[in-house]
């Protein structure tokens, strides 16, 4: 039997035509400014505020991308994903704004709001121990007893496409200013967001950086070490939104080539970055969603004199952890 064929690989003209595709369900979300922070690095930096997505976070966009592409009778069946929270949320608000049945598979210690709130969407969620089991696995095993259509999180072509409208959005609003990006920071967890921004920003000479919490720098060795590799997993992280332990076989191909370098910041500067969100950008951040900020903060590259780009990844944090957070 001849091997299965290699998925396809999106390209720049893909973002596009996922941004005319989910445009009637999406929000243009801001690019936020802050002096302190632009005294603070030198730079001239933007933050892309996808925590003021529907579902708080950037998630939502893949989903609609992927979901829109089904047909009637798939949609009639409906879909399954897995997910810490942020993707198992947005395909569900996907799949309720479409009519589309959604079953996430979800971990048992994911955060309380991330399983509320996908539950509040009507989505059928089932728990698993990350510990003992495998959440894909899981999917792929509904999926065919039941006929859904798999929603990858992030390794999937309308997935990343949809992703990179985000990217579009942020060239389009700097453009607007008469600016253009020296670099892009990407909050990174399987790497869709970072692919999707990385064909958005084809051409440009923007320098793009992953950014990924100590002990999950699997993007940042992968490219180091010019293949596939999966993250030492310690010490323990709360970013559980970029807990992937090694990069997608799509991303990685789409990231590689086109990344200059992956950053990793600590917990403690993930939670400075918290702090900083809120006292200067009036805005929640759930810590996966604060690692661009985190690596600014920190001066994991240098942006002297640069005009930047970060993401702002998510705003799903539970109330009593990031209470102690702003403690700090």
């Amino acid at each position: 039997m001849a091997p299965p064929a290699a998925p396809t690989l999106p390209t720049a003209d893909d973002i596009p035509a996922a941004a005319e595709r989910i445009a009637p369900y999406v929000r243009q979300t801001p690019l936020l400014t802050s002096p302190v922070l632009d005294e603070r690095t030198g730079a001239r930096v933007f933050l892309k505020a996808e925590a003021l997505q529907h579902t708080r976070s950037f998630k939502y966009r893949g989903a609609l991308s992927k979901l829109l592409t089904l047909d009637a009778e798939a949609r009639a069946r409906g879909v399954v994903a897995w997910s810490s929270g942020n993707h198992g949320q947005a395909v569900a608000a996907a799949g309720a704004r479409l009519g589309v049945p959604v079953t996430v598979v979800m971990p048992q210690d994911a955060p309380a709001i991330k399983l509320r709130h996908t539950a509040y969407y009507g989505a059928r969620i089932i728990t698993f121990d990350r510990q003992r089991e495998d959440r894909e696995a899981i999917a792929f095993a509904l999926a065919k007893a039941e006929g859904l259509t798999v929603v990858p999180s992030f390794d999937d072509r309308f997935v990343i496409a949809g992703q990179g409208t985000a990217g579009l959005e942020m060239r389009a609003q700097l453009a607007a200013q008469g600016l253009a990006a020296d670099r892009l920071l990407v909050c990174t967890g399987g790497g869709g967001f970072m692919a999707g921004c990385a064909l958005a920003f084809e051409g440009t000479g923007t320098r793009l950086h992953t950014v990924e919490p100590e002990g999950f720098e699997d993007h940042a060795e992968s490219f180091r070490l010019g293949r596939q590799v999966q993250a030492r997993q310690s010490p323990a992280s709360d970013c559980d939104a970029l807990l992937t332990p090694t990069p997608g076989r799509l991303t990685f191909a789409i990231n590689q080539p086109r990344v200059a370098s992956g950053l990793v910041v600590s917990q403690e500067e993930v939670h400075e970055a918290m702090r900083f969100a809120f006292e200067h950008l009036a805005l929640v951040l759930e810590p996966g969603g604060a690692v661009c900020l985190a690596a600014l903060l920190a001066g994991a590259v240098p942006v002297t004199g640069e005009t930047v780009l970060a993401t702002l990844s998510g705003g799903n944090v539970d109330p009593a952890p990031y209470a102690e957070i702003l403690k700090g």
